[in-house]
């Protein structure tokens, strides 16, 4: 097993060099023409099968003879609409777009576990498989409700796996150390759309008028209050606007309020909950003498991390790292399509700690966002390492 870390440590500088030329041409949701391109050459290059197209961008790579368990690793590849504002030698040269979530670094991470576990599996001859998912879009889904995950999945690439595991690299983490959850680890997320409709009328004459930024007062009240009076305090839930928008002039009452925010949970049953709270909150507007439209996006489901995978990929990194950069906490509630993943076949994810060391905050989904790169060896030997031991059994 050292072994796996030390062949990791002897290909850190590719590993780095990977991570940042990824950096360096970004590629949206669906569009990683590229990246994709640039890993099934190299997939191809050390002997590994490799299929493109799967899921519309993504690459598929097997390693195995073919008979025995199948365990799957993934790492998505798409990047972030933000313009970069880091002054590295590997600032993002595609303007407007950004690797501001670490998923460079886990392609990167991937393509250095390909190599371990091919040079693995010529040595060893193990009788098992490793299926690669180099995945795109995980960022967003298309207006059908389609993300990476499903994609993928739709294209059969989770066909006949027993298994599948998955590290992100967390920059509010210390660099090194490795954060485990088992069961909903990661929230289900859905957004919604809203239109407050009145009539809307002069601003000198409001009692004239039906005016919908009134009624929309007492609508935030009620929407800000579903976790709060509304769900079980024991269970996880959030509600939250990111836009608000009316009107066009000082002196005229809107016939109009736009809303968009998200909705996120863990249980199902609160997941439907919440929804039905929400446009409950929103029929306050007929009460008032105006209307609603209301439309929903169903996201990504709860992420839920298997114990037996997260007690080998637990066990692997204390191995590999010591057990006192061994973590068991919460998440959160981020969400991630690899949930769709760990619907297919039992998994789990784990949090990489890549926070650079210089008390710089360098928050995920930002335009400073940066990690420590001495963490992607050891995001590879772990992923590898982990892999190797299920399908040889030596858990």
């Amino acid at each position: 097993m050292i072994d796996m870390f030390d062949r990791a440590k002897a290909i850190a500088g590719e590993i780095t060099r990977l991570r940042r030329d990824f950096h360096q041409y970004p590629e949206l949701s669906f569009n990683e023409y590229r990246t994709s391109t640039i890993v099934a050459e190299m997939l191809r290059e050390i002997g590994i099968r490799t299929k493109t197209g799967i899921g519309r961008t993504g690459v598929v790579g097997e390693i195995g003879s073919g008979s025995g368990p199948t365990i799957a690793i993934r790492a998505d590849m798409d990047a972030l609409p933000i313009q970069e504002e880091n002054d590295v030698p590997y600032h993002s040269q595609n303007e407007g777009i950004m690797h501001a979530c670490g998923h460079d670094a886990h392609t990167a991470i991937l393509l250095g576990a390909a190599h371990l576990l091919q040079q693995s599996f010529i040595d060893e001859n193990w009788q098992g498989n490793v299926r690669l998912l180099f995945q795109p879009s995980e960022e967003a889904y298309d207006e059908s409700g389609i993300s990476g995950a499903t994609a993928m999945i739709e294209d059969g690439a989770l066909e006949n796996i027993d298994a599948a595991i998955a590290l992100h690299v967390w920059s509010d983490y210390p660099a090194g150390n490795c954060y485990f959850h088992d069961g909903y680890s990661l929230a289900a997320v859905d957004s919604f759309k809203a239109w407050l409709r009145a009539p809307g009328g002069h601003g000198a004459y409001p009692h004239k008028s039906k005016d919908p930024i009134f009624i929309l007062a007492p609508i935030l009240t009620a929407l800000y209050g579903i976790p709060s009076r509304r769900i079980n305090p024991l269970r996880s839930s959030v509600v939250s606007l990111g836009q608000v928008h009316a009107g066009t002039a000082p002196n005229i009452i809107p016939k109009e309020v736009f809303l968009e925010g998200t909705i996120r949970s863990y249980e199902p049953e609160v997941r439907e909950q919440l929804i039905a709270e929400v446009e409950s909150a929103l029929k306050i507007s007929e009460i008032m003498g105006g209307g609603y439209e209301f439309q929903l996006t169903c996201g990504y489901p709860p992420m839920f991390n298997d114990s037996e995978v997260n007690d080998l990929l637990r066990s692997v990194s204390i191995d590999i790292l010591g057990s006192k950069a061994i973590n068991n906490s919460e998440f959160g509630m981020g969400a991630e399509d690899f949930a769709f993943m760990t619907q297919a076949a039992k998994g789990a994810m784990f949090m990489l700690g890549a926070a650079i060391p210089d008390g710089t905050e360098r928050r995920h989904h930002t335009s400073t966002f940066d990690i420590d790169e001495s963490v992607l060896p050891i995001g590879a030997a772990i992923l590898a390492e982990t892999a190797r031991r299920y399908v040889t059994g030596t858990i």
